[in-house]
């Protein structure tokens, strides 16, 4: 189970059922929100996997996204994705 994805699947307003796979979720001590990360696994232009994160209350039993609308907060998001990024690296550097 430890390698078990999580995932979900969101109507788009075109009809289309997307299914997104959860990267992380975490609470922020500074903003007292929960945030989800999550990725339709489809990359962008420059070859980039596309990564979205959205607010949302644990717990429910129908989860509703929110957006995240300051700055501020997708700074902290950005932070958290470089410093998860940079694990990766160091760990896939020791593997070789």
């Amino acid at each position: 189970m430890e390698n078990e994805k999580m995932t979900f699947k969101i109507t788009d307003e075109n009809g289309t059922e997307i299914e997104y796979e959860v990267l992380f979720t975490f609470e922020s001590d500074e903003t007292k929100k929960n945030y989800i990360v999550y990725t339709d696994n489809t990359v962008d232009e420059e070859g980039n996997t596309r990564v979205y994160a959205s607010i949302y209350t644990p717990g429910q039993a129908e989860t509703e996204l929110k957006p995240i609308e300051t700055d501020k907060e997708w700074k902290i998001i950005e932070t958290i994705l470089e410093q998860i990024q940079e694990q990766v690296k160091e760990s896939n550097g020791d593997e070789q």
